[in-house]
Order: structure tokens, then sequence, then C-alpha cells
């Protein structure tokens, strides 16, 4: 089988995208194909693939699927990139159009240069989920969890959890550097805890304006950027009173730099952006 793929990045998170809407994939090998073409020495080397397909309820759809093939059910970057892709392709020939993924339908509004390139995608992400049970995240139903002590191997974490249409779960550390990224962030991705799993995020609180933010996701493991991790430390942070609700927050990830804005509205916006990589034939 021969695929026509698109590699792309935001901020470093990089996936291989593959477009539905002229190519046709048997669903029972999309996992084994998430795998095959993550892998940077028999493969192409990605953190995963995403699929760009007709939607019903919006101009395009978005699936993700992660390099260990576990379905994702929302990609901040992958928005972003999706949302160039479509718009140079000519899939939508509008600068802002809807997005659906498996949580939900998002906005997406691109700017676009002289050579009608996309240099920049903002994203409405929607509200963020806070309720314990929805996230989800084991214990008292109707509660959130906000700076709430959290035992992981010997040490008792302080932490936040958020939904973004996908779980994270954020600590707050003095000093970015030394973040228990590598130590603490695989075993929280698989703490029972989180049925589900989830992405562990933590932050330094630089500023009311600054944040500088690691994540280890689930299923990919450290990624250069995560874009709804990035939405979740914004409200973590808001929420434990270090930053200002309404305030645009730059987020320094390990790619570059988000702009986050949690607003009045409840409606988060992302604003970063995407590159495209190569093209190229996969043979599977």
């Amino acid at each position: 089988m021969k695929i026509p793929f698109t590699k792309m990045h935001g901020l470093g998170n990089n996936y291989i995208y593959i477009d539905l809407f002229h190519t046709d994939l048997p669903e029972e090998r999309l996992s084994e194909l998430a795998v095959k073409m993550s892998n940077p020495n028999t493969g192409i080397g990605s953190d995963g693939m995403i699929l760009i397909h007709p939607a019903e309820k919006a101009e395009v759809g978005m699936r993700i699927f992660n390099k260990d093939g576990s379905e994702g059910m929302n990609c901040g970057n992958g928005l972003r990139c999706t949302a160039k892709y479509v718009y140079e392709t000519g899939i939508v020939n509008t600068k802002e159009f809807s997005i659906q993924t498996k949580a939900n339908v998002v906005h997406a509004i691109v700017k676009v240069n002289r050579d009608k390139e996309v240099e920049e995608v903002t994203i409405d992400m929607g509200e963020p989920i806070l309720q314990r049970e929805q996230i989800p995240m084991l214990g008292e139903a109707g509660t959130k969890v906000i700076n709430e002590p959290f035992q992981i191997a010997d040490e008792i974490l302080h932490v936040t959890a958020v939904s973004m249409g996908n779980p994270h779960v954020v600590t707050m550390v003095d000093a970015i550097d030394e973040a228990p990224l590598t130590t603490l962030g695989p075993i929280m991705e698989k703490d029972e805890r989180f049925p589900e799993g989830v992405n562990a995020e933590f932050i330094e609180v630089v500023s009311d304006e600054e944040l500088h933010f690691r994540v280890w996701e689930r299923g990919s493991g450290i990624t250069e950027a995560c874009g709804t991790g990035a939405c979740a430390a914004v409200v973590a942070a808001t929420l434990n009173n270090k930053v200002t609700k309404g305030k645009k927050v730059i987020v320094h990830l390990a790619g570059g730099d988000l702009v986050i804005e949690w607003k009045e509205d409840d409606h988060i916006w992302m604003t970063g952006g995407a590159e495209t990589i190569a093209s190229g034939i996969f043979y599977a």
C-alpha cells in the first residue's frame, strides 16, 4: 500500500498527517500504521499519526493516533497543523472554519501572508472540564482537583487536574529544569487514579503573564510541546491564583511559545505557529 503523507510540527510536536479527503485507509490498520510510521528507525519518525477527514459537524475532522497506536481525543498542536494544511491545500477556502475531534468541535482562525501561506493559527479550544469524574480521575464525584496532595512513588506532589477533551494533571515546580519529568512523568501517566491515563505537566510560574512548561504525554512520552497541555497549565495556574483570568499568558514550551488566554466566558484561546516539514509516500 502506498500512502501519501505530509509531516508537520507545531513547536516541535510532530505528526504524520494523512489526507482522507483523497486517500482511503482501512480502519483495522490505523493503530498499526501509527506505530510503523512513528518509528524513527524503520518508519518516518514522529509523535504519532493524524488523519484529516470529512466530518459531519464541521468543515473538517481530525483523528489522532499516538506513536504507541492508541487513539487520542484532542491535540492542540495537531489542530493548528490541520488548520494550516486544509487552508493551504484548498480543502477549506475561508480563514475561519471549524474542526471536529473526538472530544469536540473547535473554531479555527488562520493568519495568512501574501503568498497565501498560513503563518499563525488561533483556536478556540472551548471550556476546560474541571469535575473530577469527567477528567476522569478517581475520587469524590462532583469535586474539583485543585492543589490536591498526590502521593506518587516516594513523593507528595500538589496537583491540579484539567480536561481539555483529554486529561491533564498539572504540578507547579520552583524551577522547570529540576522538574521530575523523566522520573515521575511515566508513572503519573499510568497511575490507577486516572482510569484513561493522563498527560503529566510541570510548570514554573515566572509572572502573571508567563509560564515555563514541560510535558510527559500519554501514549507518546516526552514531547517538545502540547497545546492542550499549555491550555490546562494556564487554567491550573489561574485556579491556584498565580495568573489572572482574562490575561494573555505566554507559555514557554521546549519547542517554542504559545499564547494562551482563558477568557471571562470560560473559553480558552490558543495562538501559535504550525510548520510543514516534508511530504512523500509511505510504503506500508
